[in-house]
């Protein structure tokens, strides 16, 4: 009996609208034009939105540990905290228990910020066209998907 694998031209595995990796990334690119309106707003980028939106939840975070929750090295991010710093959105300052560190805090320009940027979720919720619930549903797949993939990367 032959497999599904059999029954499939050669060229199958060679099409983009297979690739699941091609899915999310055109869909990045989709989030994308969606955020850039109301992050224009703002005054931010994309990835100036999301530090900007971790110290929101937790501020005096240190660099390295805003990197960890965002995926980023330190010299993709520095430029990054460097930039918002030059907004007056944050300040940055050596930790004075451990001077190798980098601290960042928000001032109070950046902590007035957050509440006109308190729509944006539910902006994007609406622009997806998903429920809640499909929403937190989608998100713990692609969380999980990102865990293995990162897993399987560093081997």
């Amino acid at each position: 009996m032959p497999n599904a694998k059999d029954d499939k031209k050669p060229d199958d595995v060679l099409n983009l609208g297979n690739f699941l990796c091609f899915a999310v990334y055109s869909a990045n690119h989709a989030f994308n034009r969606v955020y850039k309106p109301l992050l224009d707003r703002l005054g931010l980028t994309y990835p100036q939105y999301l530090a900007m939106v971790l110290l929101w939840g937790e501020d005096n975070q240190t660099v390295g540990g805003l990197g960890e929750k965002l995926f980023l090295e330190s010299s993709t991010l520095t430029p990054l905290l460097k930039r918002l710093e030059a907004l007056g959105l944050v300040k940055r300052s050596r930790d004075l228990a451990d001077e190798r560190q980098v601290r960042v805090q928000l001032t109070d320009q950046g902590r007035a910020l957050r509440e006109k940027a308190a729509e944006v979720p539910q902006c994007i919720l609406e622009a997806s066209g998903l429920e809640m619930g499909e929403a937190k549903r989608l998100l713990a797949e692609i969380t999980a998907l990102r865990n293995t993939l990162d897993r399987t990367g560093r081997g």
